[in-house]
């Protein structure tokens, strides 16, 4: 009924409905002109008119204003269809109000390191404010103790993941966005298995749409029978769950509240490369250790206890209780989490601080580039002003109309100075910022829309710690495996790729 349901209600049939309907509409206003027809007609652009009134006193960013405004205005139907399926940024008051006391519970048990704040101010009063907004804004604290390790690629994570569930004695936390059959979750099972035998609590949260076409059937039942416990974010449920926009993008790993993993590495077998899709599948993700780890656990508790509608003490899970050992200081460490459920698209702002404070070089990682107008601005200023700005995107897209959309924004970027690679071993699904040798965040959150304004996302700032250079080396390294993207590729292109990356563009927010 799943696999049934996601082919009747993914966005590319919804559209093509929404698409057959206005068509079939306008045929038959064409074809009768009769009065029951033309009331209908013009009740039905009055309607139009009332929605994109709606839309523009709603608080999101002027240029999907603009466009949902163009498609309403433009096909009546088809854009009232759409905005009702796809235009909604939030779910519905209940769930606001469930996640809003949730959240509110959790976050009391996040205390401010003032100390840390205060010493990071003295340093560097410019990353002292990027640190002020996480912790205003996304409620998340800073850390200085704490260690931090970059992974280049989803096999390094891997085995680094196995090991820390092995060592667990207490509890194990997974949240992922896709989760498929393979080597890499059996791996995974198999552990998970062994650990539920020594007592070990073990929780696992899956995205249910995100993984709708890749979850074992009897998933479910498999967990049931080791013992782990599991739960599905917005269950997708025919004729119910039309509105299905926002999802849990993130990926977090939790053991004993010691160690966390976070970055764009789903348990699929593609992120590991033991299955190619896309030629050498590069991701990214980077480990936690010591006090930072409790914002990764508390992000789960969060989604664990929304889903569940369960309440629990969440200070049996602090770092110190079963860690007596001093904690290792690794300069400045902020994990942080996005949610679409407020008005602050925490993701994006905290890119737009990077790219806006940078002195001497910006180097970016992203499958996707469909950015809005402060994105552009800000990158485009950046270079204007002398600083470096480089961005890596994949040379084999996974999904290619939004790849031609991504390639749509390179000639603007390129004319005014961003340096534009595309990474040809393949694809390349990381997420990640690194800047003047001092700043670097990595974690889920994509340059496209859906990332920016409607997802669960979460990443890791860093400032001053190991993992940051590491960041750096692996961009220079990956760079000189891409091919730079000349203007002349851009002006050059077919006349219909150009036609079709219009017509796209004014689809962005759906893609």
């Amino acid at each position: 009924m799943k696999r049934i349901g996601s082919i009747i209600f993914n966005r590319v049939f919804m559209v093509a409905v929404a698409i057959i309907l206005q068509f079939s509409w306008l045929f038959l206003t064409l074809y009768d002109f009769s009065v029951r027809y033309q009331f209908v007609d013009i009740s039905t652009r009055i309607l139009a008119l009332v929605l994109v009134l709606v839309v523009i006193n709603k608080w999101m960013n002027p240029y999907y204003k603009l466009v949902w405004t163009f498609i309403i205005l433009l096909f009546p139907l088809l854009g009232s269809v759409l905005y009702a399926v796809f235009g909604r940024s939030q779910l519905t008051k209940r769930t606001q109000e469930r996640m809003d006391a949730v959240h509110k519970d959790v976050s009391s048990h996040l205390k401010i390191n003032y100390e840390a704040m205060e010493a990071l101010a003295k340093e560097d009063p410019g990353v002292a404010q990027q640190t002020k907004y996480i912790h205003d804004w996304a409620q998340f604290p800073l850390y200085r103790n704490s260690k931090t390790k970059y992974y280049p690629c989803g096999e390094a994570m891997f085995a680094d993941m196995l090991g820390a569930m092995e060592r667990a004695e207490e509890f194990i936390f997974l949240e992922y966005f896709i989760i498929e059959d393979g080597i890499m979750l059996t791996a995974i099972l198999e552990v998970l298995e062994r650990k539920r035998k020594e007592g070990v609590l073990v929780r696992l949260i899956y995205d249910d749409v995100g993984s709708i076409r890749t979850l074992p059937r009897d998933f479910g039942q498999r967990l049931e029978e080791i013992g782990v416990e599991y739960a599905s974010f917005n269950p997708f449920r025919p004729i119910l769950s039309i509105i299905l926009n926002n999802r849990d993008h993130r990926k977090i790993l939790v053991v004993d509240g010691q160690v966390g993993f976070t970055g764009g590495i789903n348990i699929a077998d593609e992120y590991i490369n033991q299955k190619e899709r896309f030629g050498y599948w590069k991701d990214a993700g980077i480990e936690v250790k010591g006090e930072a780890v409790w914002s990764l656990t508390t992000m789960f508790l969060e989604m664990w206890n929304y889903i569940r509608e369960s309440s629990e003490d969440y200070l049996k899970y602090l770092p110190e209780i079963y860690h007596k050992q001093e904690n290792p200081e690794d300069g400045y460490v902020q994990p942080y989490s996005d949610t679409p459920l407020d008005h602050e698209n925490v993701g994006e702002n905290i890119y737009l601080n990077i790219i806006n404070h940078a002195k001497k070089y910006v180097y970016i990682y992203t499958p996707y580039l469909i950015v809005d107008n402060e994105m552009t601005v800000a990158l485009q200023n950046a270079a204007k002003c002398g600083v470096d700005v480089r961005i890596v995107t994949p040379d084999i897209p996974d999904k290619k109309l939004v790849f031609l959309l991504t390639q749509s924004y390179y000639e603007q970027l390129i004319q005014n100075g961003v340096k534009i690679y595309q990474y040809t071993p393949g694809f390349i699904h990381a997420k990640c910022f690194v800047c003047d040798d001092k700043v670097a965040t990595v974690g889920t959150v994509n340059l496209d829309y859906r990332s920016l304004y409607l997802h669960f996302e979460c990443g890791v700032f860093l400032y001053r710690s190991q993992a940051v250079m590491q960041v750096k080396k692996d961009a220079l390294e990956t760079i000189e495996k891409s091919r730079e993207i000349t203007l002349s590729f851009c002006k050059n292109r077919n006349l219909w790729i150009k036609m079709t990356q219009s017509v796209l563009r004014l689809f962005a927010p759906l893609l």
